[in-house]
């Protein structure tokens, strides 16, 4: 991902075959490789060094196992708009330092607007989520100002990229 200090990289050249394998993992990520070889059209030793290219390419970051919040006991999510006292390179690091070892914290993004940064955070529920927000979020020495947004209810949550289409590459 890219940070303040890591730019965004070039997009990586794919050819139609390659997307295809893309699509295909991002639907359905624990197939085997003899599956996805069928899928694609192509053979098996192909794809796997397809696939070992854009891992090592870092097109292709890890595998996931996708949860279901609830029965995992998270049902309060909710997204933080955080505004720091200072703005310099040293309270935007420290920030970012401190914000990424909070578990509860899911994704952070730097963005233009009124806040600096927006955070989502799942927990299991609204107590949990004011202790985080008293005791540890506000406890963060350069963070000035938050504001919360809770979730009530999600009617999409895509977890798989658009890939582009060949006329769109």
């Amino acid at each position: 991902m890219p940070t303040p200090a890591n730019p965004p990289k070039a997009p990586v050249r794919m050819d139609a075959t390659d997307r295809k394998i893309l699509l295909s993992l991002q639907a359905e990520g624990r197939m085997t490789n003899a599956e996805l070889a069928q899928r694609v059209g192509l053979s098996p030793p192909s794809v796997l060094e397809r696939v070992k290219k854009m891992e090592r390419g870092g097109v292709i970051r890890g595998y996931v196992a996708l949860l279901e919040p609830d029965l995992v006991g998270l049902r309060c999510f909710t997204y933080v708009e955080v505004s720091l006292a200072r703005h310099g390179n040293e309270a935007v690091q420290r920030f970012v330092h401190q914000i990424t070892r909070m578990d509860e914290v899911l994704e952070c993004h730097h963005i233009t607007g009124e806040a600096d940064f927006l955070l989502k955070i799942a927990t299991r529920d609204i107590p949990a989520y004011e202790e985080l927000i008293l005791h540890r979020l506000t406890a963060l020495p350069d963070v000035q100002n938050l504001k919360t947004l809770v979730v009530l209810s999600t009617m999409k949550q895509e977890t798989a990229l658009p890939i582009a289409k060949d006329d769109e590459a």
